[in-house]
């Protein structure tokens, strides 16, 4: 992997399945175990830094010539988990997602329309010949969405406050960097138990609505992996949009579990109380992407 520079790049958050190397077919199964094998294993924020180093060209290169052939590597109960990059192909998928985020004229100058129609092509062959392709890692910029926390119990909350302020990058593969660290890991079976429950709670108290569609979407593509799995929400960069006391207080998956209980014994004020919470406390973050 090139040499990143290290600035630390924020504000995304992740949401990444880790699967046993059984679930890869040769040879890419052998290729994933040489890699875990590494003592330089890349962090979340190389991964950033390479992809927006891209954008930096005139004109920019938004997706890659050739797929990375990185992962993040853990080890789950002696059992070696991959969650490849992927970065070509979720780099096409953004792409596709960037009219929804920005006006046509600052689209077109952050990525001229040619650059975006060579883009799409690239992506329309690719996916003749890959037609079941998906991707090991979601992002989101400025938040975590909701219904990524249905997948995660507070209890498996990991917080490490580190020594913010202090130089150095943040790896999410583990908790001593000097950044802080926010995230939750659980068994791919749990996370598709919490989302079958959140839907049936949902379906019952309320009429089809971004929620829901939002949790159906994960839970189909949960359903894409080894049932061996572990998933992770990691806050990634969006620990340097939070204050130091509020990221330590933050339970955001406790408050969407009490509001899945409390509709699913059809106590709507208990759940409008849960995510009246959620909502206060994401409010700053969302101020900051427009407070320039």
């Amino acid at each position: 992997m090139p040499k990143v520079s290290s600035v630390i790049v924020p504000y995304a958050a992740y949401l990444r399945v880790y699967e046993p190397l059984t679930a890869f077919p040769e040879p890419e199964r052998g290729h994933w175990a040489r890699y875990a094998r590494r003592l330089d294993l890349p962090s979340y924020q190389d991964e950033l830094r390479l992809a927006l180093a891209d954008v930096v060209p005139t004109p920019p290169v938004p997706v890659p010539v050739r797929e990375s052939d990185d992962a993040f590597v853990l080890e789950v109960d002696g059992v070696v988990c991959v969650c490849p990059w992927r970065t070509r192909l979720r780099g096409w998928q953004a792409l596709g997602e960037l009219a929804e985020e920005f006006p046509l004229p600052v689209l077109d100058a952050l990525l001229p329309p040619f650059v975006r129609r060579q883009a799409a092509e690239d992506y329309e062959r690719w996916l003749a010949a890959h037609p079941d392709a998906r991707p090991w890692i979601r992002t989101a910029t400025w938040q975590v969405p909701i219904n990524w926390f249905v997948l995660v119990s507070d209890e498996e909350r990991e917080y490490d406050k580190g020594s913010r302020g202090s130089p150095g990058s943040v790896d999410s593969a583990n908790s001593t960097g000097e950044a802080p660290v926010l995230r939750y890991r659980t068994p791919m079976v749990e996370a598709r138990r919490r989302v079958a429950r959140g839907l049936r709670a949902l379906k019952t108290a309320m009429d089809e609505g971004p929620l829901i569609d939002g949790l159906v979407d994960v839970g189909r593509w949960l359903e894409e992996f080894h049932p061996r799995s572990l998933v992770e929400l990691d806050y990634g960069g969006l620990v340097h949009a939070l204050p130091a006391g509020a990221l330590e207080d933050d339970h955001s998956a406790a408050d969407v579990a009490e509001g899945i209980t409390a509709l699913r014994r059809g106590d709507g004020a208990t759940a409008g109380e849960a995510y009246g919470r959620l909502v206060e406390r994401w409010r700053s973050v969302r101020d900051l992407r427009s407070a320039n």
